[in-house]
C-alpha cells in the first residue's frame, strides 16, 4: 500500500477523473480497514504526537483509563495527555517522561472500574517513528495500556495455592491433638449415661450431684483445651482477605508518622525516620500494611516504657526518654523497612515465639497482634525477621518484592536525568 500511494503521487497528474475517484475510494477502503483493526484491538493505544497532544485512541484504552475529559471532547483539543487522564500516578508518569525524553519504558498500576473492582493495567510507552528514505523522524508516541489482571490474580492465587500445601503437616498435627480430649470426653459422658441408666433401674434415683460433677468438669476441662486447639489451628490456616493494589509503601509510612507523632511526642518518645527516594510501588493492601506498623509501635512504645518506666502523671512522662527509628530502602529487588526501638529488649527463646499466636509478654495482651503482623507480611510475599537483645531494643526487619515491572524502572527513577 505504501509503494502504490508513492508510485501514483508520481502519476496523479496523468490519470483521469474517474481514475483518481477510484483511488480515493480505494484508500478511503483501506483507511477504514486500518481503523477497524487499530479499534478492535485488545491492547489500549494511545497516539501523542511530539507534544503529547492527543492524535488517535482506541476503544480498549478508553475502557482501561480513567477520563476527566472526554478525549473526543473539544476540550482535549491541543492539551498534553496526562492533562485528561483522571489518575494522578498515570498522569505524572506520562508527563514526567516527556519532561525528561524518556521512551521505551513501562509502569504497572491499578485503577478501580465503575462497578468498584479493582484491574492492573500496564503503561507501555514506545516512540513513534515515520520512515522518510533513508531517515527515521521521531514524531510522537505510542501509549500502549494491557489489561494483567489476570496474570496478577493467578501470582496471588499461586502463592495462596502454596500456602495451603505447607499446611499439611499442621493439619494433621491438629487432628492428633483432637483426637484425645475427644476420647476422654466420650469416656466419661459413657460413664455418665451408664451410672444414670442404672439408677434410673434400681431405685429410680439420680447419682449424687458431686458424682456427676467429676464427669462434666473433665468434659468441660476438655472442650476449653478442644475450643483452643481450633481457634489456634484456625489462625493459622484462615487466609488474609487482602485487597493487594500497586501502593506507595512511603507513602503509607509518611502518613503514619504524621498521625502518631503526637502520641510519641506525649510519651516523649523519639521517632526518626530516613525513608529511600525512590517513588516505588509494592503489591499491598494499604490498611493491612498500616495494620501492620501500628502493632509495630505499640510493641515498641511498650518496651520503651517497660525499660525507662512511666510518670503517672501523663502531662510530665519525664522518665520516658526512649528512641524509635523507621528507615526503609531498596536492596537486590527488595523493599526492606526496618523497625527500631531502644527499649528493653527480648532474650533469644522470647524473640524467637514473637510470632506464635497467643504468645505474649504483656499482662493485658492478647498475643494475636504479632502473628496477624506474620500473616500479612507472608500474604504480601514477604518476609520478617526480629533481632533483639536484653536492655538494647529491638529491631523487626520486613523484605517485600518490587514487583517486576518496578525492577526494570528502578534505574529510570534513580537515574531520570541520563540519557536513554
Amino acid at each position: 500500500m505504501k509503494e502504490f500511494s508513492r508510485r501514483v503521487s508520481q502519476k496523479i497528474d496523468k490519470l483521469s477523473p474517474l481514475q483518481i475517484q477510484n483511488l480515493v475510494e480505494g484508500c478511503y477502503e483501506q483507511t477504514e480497514m486500518f481503523d477497524s483493526i487499530f479499534q478492535s484491538l485488545p491492547s489500549g493505544l494511545i497516539i501523542v504526537d511530539e507534544n503529547f497532544c492527543l492524535i488517535k485512541i482506541n476503544k480498549a484504552a478508553e475502557r482501561y483509563l480513567p477520563f476527566k475529559i472526554n478525549p473526543e471532547d473539544s476540550k482535549s483539543e491541543n492539551l498534553p495527555v496526562w492533562n485528561f487522564i483522571d489518575d494522578e500516578e498515570i498522569a505524572k508518569f506520562l508527563q514526567n517522561a516527556h519532561e525528561n525524553d524518556k521512551t521505551n519504558i513501562s509502569e504497572e498500576y491499578t485503577v478501580s472500574t465503575s462497578g468498584g473492582a479493582v484491574r492492573f493495567i500496564d503503561v507501555y510507552l514506545t516512540p513513534l517513528v515515520q520512515n522518510q528514505n533513508l531517515d527515521k523522524n521521531l514524531i510522537g508516541s505510542i501509549i500502549r495500556i494491557d489489561d494483567v489482571t489476570e496474570k496478577r490474580n493467578q501470582e496471588v492465587l499461586l502463592h495462596r495455592m502454596e500456602t495451603l500445601a505447607g499446611l499439611t503437616n499442621v493439619a494433621a498435627s491438629v487432628a492428633h491433638e483432637i483426637k484425645n480430649p475427644l476420647g476422654a470426653i466420650s469416656i466419661h459422658i459413657q460413664l455418665m449415661q451408664k451410672a444414670i441408666k442404672k439408677k434410673r433401674e434400681g431405685d429410680g434415683l439420680l447419682p449424687p450431684p458431686k458424682y456427676a460433677e467429676d464427669y462434666l468438669d473433665v468434659v468441660t476441662q476438655e472442650i476449653e483445651r478442644l475450643n483452643k486447639i481450633v481457634v489456634d489451628f484456625l489462625m493459622a490456616v484462615r487466609p488474609i482477605s487482602a485487597n493487594l493494589e500497586l501502593v506507595n509503601p512511603n507513602k503509607i509510612l509518611t502518613e503514619f508518622i504524621s498521625f502518631f507523632t503526637p502520641e510519641f511526642t506525649e510519651k516523649n518518645i523519639e521517632l526518626e525516620s530516613d525513608l529511600c527516594g525512590c517513588d516505588v510501588r509494592l503489591l499491598l493492601d494499604a490498611k493491612l500494611f498500616r495494620e501492620v506498623i501500628v502493632n509495630l509501635s505499640q510493641n515498641a512504645i511498650s518496651a520503651i516504657e517497660k525499660k525507662f518506666g512511666v510518670d503517672e502523671d501523663s502531662e510530665k512522662r519525664s522518665r520516658v526518654h526512649g528512641k524509635i527509628r523507621i528507615n526503609s530502602k531498596i536492596e537486590n529487588d527488595r523493599y526492606i523497612l526496618t523497625f527500631s526501638d531502644d527499649g528493653c529488649g527480648m532474650d533469644e527463646i522470647t524473640s524467637s515465639r514473637v510470632f506464635e499466636p497467643y504468645f505474649t509478654t504483656k499482662s493485658n495482651g492478647t498475643g494475636l497482634g504479632m502473628a496477624m503482623s506474620y500473616k500479612i507480611i507472608k500474604e504480601f510475599s514477604g518476609d520478617v525477621s526480629i533481632d533483639s537483645a536484653i536492655g538494647e531494643g529491638t529491631t523487626f526487619k520486613i523484605e517485600l518484592p518490587v514487583p517486576q515491572m518496578e525492577k526494570k524502572l528502578l534505574t529510570f527513577r534513580e537515574n531520570c536525568s541520563g540519557e536513554n
